[in-house]
């Protein structure tokens, strides 16, 4: 069985432990078997690639590396600082996310 995932792709989060601590970013990719996100610009891994026909020079690039979904915070929209999440029932039974330090909800 997987862990309920608190961060959503597209969600702005804040790194709180790790290499990359104290950096924000939008998560571009969730990878829920291992429980790891892609989160742009934080954690930049150095791939080293042949010439192909996406990068006919080759080279090195940099490129994002996943983190541990338990080193992120979500970025609470209304203060713009790191928050933890709670779940509350919405109209017609469905659960929605808000954010513990202001309480309001997150979309």
């Amino acid at each position: 069985m997987q862990k309920k995932i608190h961060i959503k792709k597209g969600d702005t989060v804040f790194v709180n432990a790790g290499e990359s601590k104290g950096q924000q970013g939008r998560v571009l990719e969730i990878i829920r078997k291992s429980e790891r996100a892609i989160v742009e610009g934080v954690n930049l891994v150095s791939k080293h690639t042949k010439p192909n026909a996406k990068s006919p020079q080759g080279g090195i690039i940099k490129k994002e590396a996943s983190v541990h979904i338990s080193n992120l915070m979500l970025v609470d929209p209304t203060t713009g600082k790191a928050t933890r999440i709670g779940r509350r029932a919405a109209d017609k039974g469905s659960l929605v996310r808000y954010s513990k330090k202001s309480g309001e909800e997150i979309k």
